[in-house]
């Protein structure tokens, strides 16, 4: 939308629109220019010196066929829930039966003694194998895949030593150490008939998920609260596994981690609202990718600029009225400016009931043509940058067609993200324009399947093929080889 667009919009705020405009806008130029230096920071990642993205190499070294049997539990522990899997892997290629239930995370644990967490984690899984199995002792011990998705470093597949608690964790005891046994002892102290497979992040379980019902799935992507994405890596091209003298052909899973592009701020065209975001967060200096197209930020990145605006004396947006419902960080989440994207209405009349319901504002015709304009400009902006990694991952493979899987309420939620992202795409590897609508993109990213559910399961299946294939030394715990 052209600023000489706006009909009856004051001359101030028609600057301040042209002037937001000027920082939200990515240019094509910009965005091939992002993605090289992601090309480049991707192999600094995988160097043994390492780099701001960490390239965590997962020891998930094959795809799926779609041929894969078997029942497996999955678990997957979020910051809100527990969710607890069964799904069995059927005959027919690349189908799959899933039961499953949710349990609340209670608050209290999430600052309380880490055996009090592994105890109720524990009792969870019992109260669902005995709804489901009946008499747990005449079970043998089913296999599980544990979806950890909290930074954490892994030497093998079963391990997971925490590096920081995230979403509003903070266990003493926790960080630096393996959470397995923790787990496994809670498991065993209960007579939970579980045996521990494979521990996965997220992003890694959407890859190996989509892969096993779309052959064509190479890249997979979460665009969420955070924002991450795992790709198959050929052993050969990484150099910091190098003296574990693996076959340069094996494939091994990369969980990039990459909402840490470019915390040295070298490329990513940073507004004054994204420097403020950074430095009022936890952590200033990290997750600079992550901090400006994560569904966390978006909301947060559109009350900097309203509250920016009503204090210049040259805007003075939403005049003689009480804003501090505005003022309070983080009071905005994505979906509130998802709200503003989707108002059908010529008069924004959704957008205004918005303002007057949550925030106690009334804003007037030309207020309402700016935000919707402020919504479209970040939302807008977070989608050519998440194509930037995409793109990235692709150059550096040399994939020239193929699909990326990708979850998370942004992409699957936020209005246009997925065209939006899709057009960046075919900017940055200029491919030619269709000539028919319907025609597929070279590159198509698509919604994915349940990663951190059935890509947890798969990936427990491949760990016992592995496992009885007899060439697990090295990647399962030594103790756990049999």
């Amino acid at each position: 939308m052209a600023v000489g667009s706006f009909i009856d919009v004051p001359k101030n705020l028609l600057k301040e629109i042209e002037h937001l405009e000027q920082l939200f806008t990515i240019e094509t130029k910009k965005l091939k220019e992002i993605t090289d230096h992601f090309v480049n920071e991707l192999e600094k990642g995988l160097s043994v010196e390492g780099g701001s993205i960490p390239m965590n190499p997962t020891w998930v070294m094959s795809f799926p066929t779609g041929y894969e049997t078997g029942t497996f539990l999955a678990l997957d522990m979020g910051g809100t829930n527990l969710r607890v899997c069964q799904i069995t892997l059927t005959d027919q290629k690349s189908e799959f039966d899933i039961i499953q239930s949710k349990y609340r995370l209670p608050e209290e644990l999430k600052t309380g003694e880490a055996d009090e967490l592994w105890e109720y984690i524990a009792d969870c899984l019992m109260q669902f194998i005995e709804t489901h199995h009946g008499d747990v002792s005449k079970l043998d011990k089913i296999p599980l895949g544990f979806t950890f998705s909290y930074p954490a470093t892994q030497n093998y597949i079963d391990e997971g030593i925490l590096q920081r608690w995230t979403k509003g964790f903070d266990i003493t005891g926790v960080e630096g150490h393996n959470v397995v046994p923790m787990f496994e002892s809670a498991l065993s102290r209960r007579g939970v008939p579980i045996k521990l497979s494979a521990l996965i992040n997220d992003t890694t379980g959407t890859l190996i998920a989509s892969a096993y019902t779309d052959p064509k799935m190479k890249i997979g992507c979460i665009f969420g609260t955070g924002c991450n994405a795992a790709y198959m890596e050929d052993c050969g091209s990484i150099p910091k596994l190098a003296h574990l003298n693996l076959p340069p052909e094996t494939p091994m899973a990369i969980n990039c981690e990459w909402g840490a592009f470019d915390n040295e701020h070298k490329v990513l065209p940073r507004t004054p609202y994204d420097a403020k975001i950074d430095s009022d967060s936890p952590r200033p200096g990290q997750q600079a990718f992550e901090k400006m197209i994560a569904g966390l930020y978006l909301g947060e990145i559109f009350r900097l600029v309203m509250v920016d605006l009503h204090e210049k004396d040259e805007t003075r947006i939403f005049e003689n009225q009480d804003i501090s419902k505005l003022q309070r960080p983080y009071s905005l989440d994505s979906s509130f400016l998802s709200s503003i994207e989707e108002d059908p209405f010529e008069n924004l009349s959704e957008t205004a009931d918005l303002f007057r319901n949550q925030l106690g504002i009334s804003p007037n015709s030309a207020e309402l043509e700016l935000i919707r304009r402020t919504a479209e400009l970040i939302g807008t902006r977070a989608a050519r940058l998440s194509a930037c990694g995409v793109a990235a991952i692709s150059k550096k493979k040399g994939f020239k067609e193929c699909h990326v899987g990708a979850d998370g309420s942004v992409f699957n939620k936020y209005p246009n993200f997925k065209a939006r992202g899709a057009a960046a795409l075919r900017e940055i590897l200029e491919w030619p324009d269709k000539t028919d609508p319907n025609e597929e993109d070279p590159i198509e990213i698509l919604a994915a399947e349940d990663g951190s559910g059935v890509g947890a399961a798969l990936i427990a299946a491949l760990t016992l093929q592995r496992v009885k294939q007899g060439n697990m030394h090295g990647i399962l715990h030594p103790e756990n080889f049999s």
